[in-house]
């Protein structure tokens, strides 16, 4: 699967930061075709990136938007911390830094 833009900066921002390197488009039910961005499942902690937000992407539309609730709800229940980051989050150091607080808060 093609890594956008956004998220081949986030990870360059993760490798700069010095945290553990995530596993990449993280499969994380057997039963179904979710996958997560970034996943470090040591942690149990997600990071979505929501690209499109501005410009009426498959994730802010009608079936998109309904699937990625499903996705996080079903992350939720298995005991899933989900980040949910826009591309100005990223640009910003806004999601980097969120991501540290988690990791921090979970134990890293």
């Amino acid at each position: 699967m093609s890594q956008s833009k956004l998220e081949e900066d986030f990870a360059f921002q993760i490798k700069a930061s010095g945290l553990p390197a995530p596993e990449r488009e993280y499969r994380f039910m057997t039963t179904r075709r979710f996958r997560f961005d970034f996943c470090w499942p040591a942690f149990r902690v997600v990071v979505e990136i929501e690209g499109g937000a501005w410009m009426r992407g498959r994730h802010t539309r009608g079936s998109g938007f309904e699937r990625d609730c499903e996705k996080y709800a079903e992350a939720l229940i298995a005991g899933w911390s989900v980040l949910r980051v826009t591309g100005a989050m990223v640009e910003d150091g806004r999601a980097i830094n969120y991501l540290t607080q988690i990791l921090e808060m979970k134990g890293l």
